[in-house]
Order: C-alpha cells, then structure tokens, then sequence
C-alpha cells in the first residue's frame, strides 16, 4: 500500500498555493507516486500555478530575496502573483530593499559559520 499525504503537503511540495489549485487535488489524498508524476508531468493547472501565481509565501520569499519573517515586517500576508511580484522588483519599496540587505548579511554570515565548522572539523 502506498502512503498517502494531505493535498496541503502535496502542495507545499510542489510550491503551489493549495486555494489556488484545483478542487479535486484540493480534495484528495495523494500518493508519493502521484506527487512524483505531477513533478515529472505536470498538468496545464500546475504549469501555470508555478508560472503566474497565486504563490505561497515561502515562494514570494524566494522570489523577492527576503525571508519569510522580512515578508511580515513589510506587511505582506496575502499571496501575491507573478505582475505583483514582478512589480516590486521593478519598484521595490524602502521595506524590501532593507528586507534583501538584512537577508543577504544572515545568507553570508551563515556561509562563514559553516565554513568555520567545516574547517574546524578536519
């Protein structure tokens, strides 16, 4: 028997706002097999959830450069489409260029701590 996962972590997986999706996947449980035949083959729906949005909010995040928490402080709470997106990075307001600075600065301290473990380790 294969196991089977909620549509909302299904479609965590797939980075697809799970409203925004069909209401039959909404709907079903789906198995790792499905999952892995969506990402190897995904339906028109798919292609264009991933392409032109609603996104969640991890994927704004990525897209825009900041972290989840820089989302919050700049206010954004709800999902945002591809021309929403494409709209701050053309015009970004003062919060999400504070937002990127703050997020590049933790991105490399990062890298300099894993790499002073890594060199302590050997």
């Amino acid at each position: 028997m294969s196991q089977v996962m909620k549509p909302s972590t299904a479609a965590q997986k797939l980075g697809i706002l799970l409203s925004a999706a069909p209401e039959d996947f909404q709907q079903t449980p789906i198995s790792r097999e499905d999952l892995d035949a969506l990402r190897e083959n995904p339906p028109q729906w798919l292609q264009d959830l991933r392409r032109n949005g609603p996104f969640p909010r991890d994927v704004i995040a990525q897209k825009l450069g900041v972290s989840n928490s820089g989302l919050a402080r700049g206010g954004l709470t709800d999902p945002l489409d591809a021309d929403q997106i494409g709209e701050l990075l053309a015009n970004p307001p003062q919060w999400l260029e504070h937002e990127r600075s703050v997020h590049r600065k933790v991105v490399a301290e990062n890298e300099r701590l894993k790499a002073e473990r890594a060199r302590q380790g050997n």
